[in-house]
């Protein structure tokens, strides 16, 4: 087992150190949201108190030394999810807006009758995007259902997959079992029926390494605060050719390139989707975040939570009248329902 020194990471944790109602924190809800260290919660001071200032829309020191600081963002984003670069970074308010993003966007260019393919164990997010969608646009969402283990049926899958099946949008792993899916499989035979994948890796990227380029994902999507990050930011990865050649969720702000009365033109990548002020201070302080798990490595984090899945498994498993749902805790991140 990969040593964690949960001792000395624990003490980064502010919250953790502090007694509430006489006693120690035992958080467990990190599913919902993640604490915060004391690295990620002073380099949001620090952007406050010594250079707050609205990016791209200045000059003065202040606005070069936000702006500067809120693409490095990007790119280092970028670098953790093996992104082309921060032309593929799209900030937004969380994983949420972020599907809805691509349902309205993607959803401009389907028609009548066109399919969309998820599963039954998706999350809200990846859920109801795609239920309004088929209502304005009068389109079919179709669902793979799950085995008697809780992992994805992917014959089920291969079976709904069909010329009308536009956008195949999947979790990497599932919210409430934990059951990590072979979304990199999923990509190519989404690939190989031309549709159109996106991995919803919310409940993945806080938990083991994510290459998008290994996985071959048009789209993915997280959320910051899952992740050790502030609220209010999320991430939309999209290949750069695919972001090029789809609408605008949102317009106004910085999103613009020319404007006129009659017409408008919009910016380069990535601040095409960005529209007005966006959250600086939510994005550096995720680029801190971003700094710290790599420091502790992602794939030393899931090696270390699948010892503790399997810990948990075969404990809960000797208790009297427990039932567990899910698959084994090899394929399984560090949910256990």
């Amino acid at each position: 087992m990969i040593h964690l020194d949960t001792k000395k990471i624990r003490k980064d944790f502010p919250i953790l150190e502090r007694e509430h109602r006489g006693k120690k924190l035992v958080y467990f809800d990190n599913a919902a949201t993640t604490q915060k260290p004391k690295q990620v919660i002073e380099s949001i001071v620090d952007y406050y108190e010594n250079y707050n200032a609205n990016v791209h829309r200045g000059i003065n020191f202040l606005s070069h030394k936000a702006t500067g600081k809120y693409e490095e963002a990007h790119e280092k984003t970028a670098n953790l999810i093996g992104a082309t670069g921060m032309e593929e970074i799209v900030f937004t308010k969380n994983a949420t807006e972020s599907l809805n993003l691509l349902a309205y966007s993607l959803g401009n260019e389907l028609k009548e009758g066109d399919e969309v393919l998820i599963s039954v164990m998706e999350h809200h997010a990846n859920l109801v995007p795609w239920q309004e969608l088929a209502k304005r646009k009068k389109i079919k969402l179709r669902f793979t259902e799950i085995t008697k283990t809780g992992e994805l049926d992917i014959s089920d899958l291969e079976k709904k997959l069909g010329k009308k099946t536009k956008i195949v949008s999947i979790t990497q792993a599932s919210n409430i079992l934990g059951t990590i899916n072979d979304v990199r499989k999923i990509a190519g035979m989404a690939k190989d029926n031309k549709s159109i994948f996106i991995a919803d890796s919310s409940a993945a990227a806080p938990h083991m390494p994510i290459n998008v380029k290994k996985i071959n994902a048009d789209f993915l999507v997280f959320s910051a605060h899952k992740m050790l990050g502030p609220t209010g930011i999320g991430v939309l990865y999209g290949k750069q050719e695919m972001l090029e050649n789809i609408d605008p969720f949102l317009t106004g702000g910085d999103m613009i390139s020319h404007v006129t009365l009659e017409k408008s033109t919009w910016n380069n990548l990535p601040w095409k989707f960005e529209a007005g002020t966006p959250n600086i201070a939510g994005a550096i302080g995720f680029s801190t975040a971003i700094d710290y798990l790599k420091k502790i490595g992602l794939e030393n984090i899931h090696k270390h939570e699948n010892k503790l899945v399997e810990y948990g498994l075969k404990t809960l498993n000797e208790i009297e009248g427990i039932e567990l749902y899910g698959p084994g805790a090899e394929k399984r991140a560090g949910i256990i329902s």
